[in-house]
């Protein structure tokens, strides 16, 4: 079976903000059919982020030939969830996940505090149907009792209640082999995040070889001011193993969808993601229905 693509939305999040719906008819334009939602607002907004209502929405999608597969949510408010949860499943949306964790330095219990916390929204979501997911960044991977966070979460979190969403590059950047860990985690694996690392970039491949301190606390202040912009580029113009990671996730037996996200682009956006479509298309086992 051909790995099926799309796109996170927070490749486009300007765009989103400016207007919602003809961004969603360009990107359908260029080929996208399948898009997960980035919401950012979830403690106010029930849905994709845009405060834009589900049946509105379904509509739209319908008429596009689009649909949701995934969806960020934050914050991960339990007391939330159920409005969320009946949002996504008015839009045929099957999964939602966490997207961004920071831990507090060499702290197990913490770690093992916020496993438990993922089986319980697991749980909400498996009692409704659907499937919770965990996306991952750098930070991850730093060490806890010899242990890297990314390994200890998946050591305490029921495999049938928190799946994974692969974040390619930022496994990279922390060090990891992204065809390893895929291989290693690819019973859990229900989607991926593609961008891609630029062949002129300032910074190093790993954040952790002269950019963070590998012992050192990771929080969204010290990410955000590493965070390089320059450090993405358009999908298959960088230097990841694409061709290999989507071989490997090609092989999971419960991976769904491979997703292009670029995080930053100097480029306007839409003609971001229609060069990474673009570019995308020299891959082989890929379908975009």
């Amino acid at each position: 079976m051909p790995v099926r693509v799309g796109i996170q939305l927070y490749s486009v999040r300007q765009s989103m903000a400016r207007d919602t719906y003809g961004t969603l008819e360009r990107l359908a334009e260029l080929g996208y059919r399948n898009f997960e939602g980035a919401n950012h607002d979830a403690g106010t907004d029930d849905g994709i982020g845009f405060g834009v209502p589900a049946k509105e929405l379904r509509t739209t999608l319908d008429r596009l030939g689009m649909q949701v597969v995934g969806c960020h949510i934050n914050p991960l408010d339990p007391q939330r969830l159920p409005a969320i949860l009946d949002y996504h499943r008015e839009l045929g949306n099957a999964r939602i996940g966490c997207d961004i964790e920071f831990y507090p330095y060499d702290d197990l219990d913490y770690v093992l505090r916020r496993a438990e916390f993922f089986n319980h929204v697991g749980e909400l979501c498996r009692e409704r149907g659907m499937l919770f997911y965990y996306h991952n960044h750098y930070q991850e991977f730093q060490l806890v009792d010899g242990r890297t966070v990314y390994d200890l979460i998946m050591a305490n979190t029921d495999p049938e209640l928190v799946f994974v969403e692969m974040d390619t590059y930022w496994m990279m950047r922390g060090g990891q082999d992204p065809v390893a860990m895929i291989e290693k985690y690819g019973d859990r694996l229900v989607l991926l995040h593609q961008k891609d690392f630029p062949r002129d970039a300032p910074q190093p491949m790993v954040m952790f070889d002269g950019t963070v301190d590998r012992d050192a606390e990771i929080t969204l202040e010290s990410f955000l001011e590493t965070k390089d912009p320059v450090c993405f580029t358009e999908i298959g113009t960088g230097v990841m193993p694409i061709q290999a990671i989507i071989d490997a996730a090609g092989r999971c037996p419960n991976f769904e969808y491979l997703l292009l996200e670029q995080d930053h682009t100097q480029l306007y956006e839409l003609d971001s993601v229609r060069r990474s479509r673009e570019e995308f298309d020299h891959y082989t086992g890929i379908s975009w229905e």
